[in-house]
């Protein structure tokens, strides 16, 4: 049950990013959009490492790691302080 409640809260955080972005109430570059996909897809990798599926592990393994980059890009625009170069 618990696996099962992991799975749902990921599969509602990838969708409501997504939604969202149809509806073009969020950017696809954004640090919201981007943290709904990372935290979605790290909770269904959870649950697919558990129950060893290997297709549903590189999915969503590679969908947070793709994640990352856009969400640190958005966080570093949004920051007050400019990153040192």
């Amino acid at each position: 049950m618990l696996y099962q409640t992991i799975s749902l809260v990921g599969a509602a955080l990838l969708l409501v990013g997504f939604v969202a972005m149809q509806m073009r109430r969020m950017r696809n570059d954004g640090a919201w959009f981007n943290t709904l996909n990372f935290v979605g897809s790290a909770l269904l990798a959870w649950v697919a490492i558990h129950d060893r599926r290997a297709g549903f592990i590189i999915l969503e393994v590679v969908w947070a790691i793709a994640s990352l980059p856009p969400l640190y890009k958005a966080l570093v625009r949004q920051s007050p302080i400019a990153p040192m170069r």
